[in-house]
């Protein structure tokens, strides 16, 4: 197996693209990618996606991005695992370039989400929940979320409050980057008052629905300096699973398939959570934040709150999360989320994050998370 590395990245800004269509997103993202690792071709694209088919009702995107980016001819595909989808691509394009199968791999995430109505999307965000024993009866993402931070406080005796730094963290990184939805402060009081979707979630517990595409150019390591002067290597991609129903889990507090997912990243890296310079997690509810934290190693069960009470997840603690936002406040194109997280931890280790930077940072973490819980993956980059 060849080391892999990354020679390029390119996203487009997080929102609501009302005058760009999906296959014009994805093109943006991966010219940009290109351009960024001076490379005038590719051998294969991966593209990740959710929702292509429910929301723009287009599918085989491999083939659509493909010929719209002037690459007819190449191995494309899909790759599709819920709002693991982005990540999951990445693991393709890695294995095709570790293999020599492929030199240059193109790694896409991308979703169009915000032209339909909201039940619309409501609707597809479902079938990524068992379809017969939860989606059947009404129970959606925002309210399965909720029952798991309901018996989080129950167990472990904190008050709603005490999620507050998630988000106030997420937005306050957000100021910093110009791809975030939405780049602004929030309170304590304001995420105190905010609107209550699901008892105890409310709206600033969220990650708002988006439209964007984020791309990084694979290459061997070997040749990875002919194209950028900062390649960043790929340590490890590594996939586990749980089941989609959130009743037949051994322990709904417990992310097994993200425990799994990251033991066999740092497994494959040689590295442990004393090693990570800085863990972009999948903060789609501040619950899902203390959850992955825990499962990750960076905190015992039932204290993944207790590091943002105490403020080590900001970007000078002990372990800084959603550096540029995360899906809080960048926003949450859920095919494309994994891959904007994996382009963020690129541009930590190629300290190009401007204000925030995190110090001396040379191994970030990436953790893209299908359903609520059911796919995981888990990324570790290295800066070389």
């Amino acid at each position: 197996m060849r080391d892999v590395s990354i020679i390029g990245i390119g996203q487009t800004p997080v929102g609501e693209h009302w005058d760009k269509g999906l296959r014009l997103l994805a093109y943006e993202a991966l010219a940009a990618a290109m351009r960024d690792a001076q490379v005038e071709r590719v051998d294969a694209l991966y593209v990740g996606n959710m929702l292509s088919g429910e929301l723009t009702a287009q599918e085989h995107l491999g083939a659509l991005i493909a010929d719209f980016a002037g690459l007819r001819g190449i191995e494309a595909l899909k790759i599709e695992a819920a709002c693991g989808s982005g990540a999951a691509a990445l693991r393709i394009g890695y294995m095709a370039v570790a293999s020599g199968m492929y030199d240059f791999v193109a790694c896409i995430g991308v979703e169009k989400m915000t032209d339909q109505q909201g039940s619309t999307t409501t609707t597809g965000l479902a079938t990524a929940a068992d379809a017969e024993y939860e989606a059947l009866h009404g129970v959606s993402f925002v309210s399965i979320n909720a029952l798991l931070m309901r018996r989080y406080m129950h167990e472990h005796g904190y008050k709603k409050e005490d999620f507050a730094n998630f988000a106030i963290n997420a937005h306050r990184n957000a100021v910093n980057n110009p791809n975030a939805m939405f780049p602004h402060l929030i309170t304590l009081q304001q995420f105190a008052e905010a609107k209550p979707i699901a008892d105890p979630i409310n709206l600033l517990d969220s990650s708002p629905i988006a439209d964007g595409a984020a791309c990084v150019i694979l290459a061997p390591t070997s040749i990875a300096r002919e194209f950028t002067d900062k390649p960043v290597r790929v340590r490890a991609v590594a996939i586990a699973t749980d089941t989609l129903a959130l009743h037949d889990r051994r322990d709904p507090l417990y992310l097994e398939g993200a425990a799994i997912s990251t033991q066999k990243a740092y497994a494959a890296a040689g590295v442990g959570p004393a090693d990570i310079d800085l863990f972009e997690l999948h903060d789609a509810f501040t619950i899902m934040s203390a959850l992955s934290l825990e499962a990750a190693g960076f905190a015992r069960r039932g204290r993944g709150v207790a590091l943002a009470l105490d403020n080590e997840i900001s970007l000078g603690g002990r372990i800084p999360i959603t550096t540029m936002g995360g899906l809080k406040a960048r926003g949450h194109p859920v095919g494309a989320t994994g891959m904007y997280q994996i382009v963020e931890v690129a541009l930590q280790l190629r300290g190009e994050a401007g204000a925030n930077q995190v110090r001396d940072a040379r191994i970030g973490m990436a953790q893209n998370i299908g359903g609520s819980g059911a796919t995981v993956v888990t990324t570790i980059l290295e800066r070389i």
